[in-house]
């Protein structure tokens, strides 16, 4: 089976530079973050509420971005597009939420197996 983000252990241990303590703050730090973002999307989504998710979505992308969560970073964006151009209502918006659950589900779990 192929495992997901495969490298995430390095760019944390890189970042880490050595430091066992800071590699294991990091992770729970990234941990963290990815179940407030799984939960603020969760509200944010269910009170059709925009800047709650583009809020949660900015303080986000620099984690997302600095250790290659590209597959939930891509969805962000694609959830953020259908929001403009369709709103919230829609199998659209429906199946992007449920497809970035998944991918937030499969990400915290990694991430999990590294603390």
């Amino acid at each position: 089976m192929e495992q997901i983000y495969p490298d995430l252990n390095q760019l944390i241990s890189g970042m880490a530079d050595g430091d066992k303590e800071f590699e294991k703050e990091l992770t729970l730090a990234i941990h963290k973050g990815l179940l407030e973002l799984k939960e603020v999307y969760a509200q944010g989504s269910l009170e059709k509420n925009d800047v709650k998710l583009q809020q949660i979505r900015h303080k986000l992308k620099p984690t997302l971005a600095m250790f290659e969560l590209l597959q939930i970073t891509d969805e962000l964006q694609l959830g953020k597009e259908i929001i403009e151009s369709e709103g919230f209502e829609g199998p659209a918006f429906s199946n992007h939420y449920r497809n970035l659950q998944r991918k937030l589900e499969i990400a915290i779990k990694r991430v999990f197996e590294l603390t």
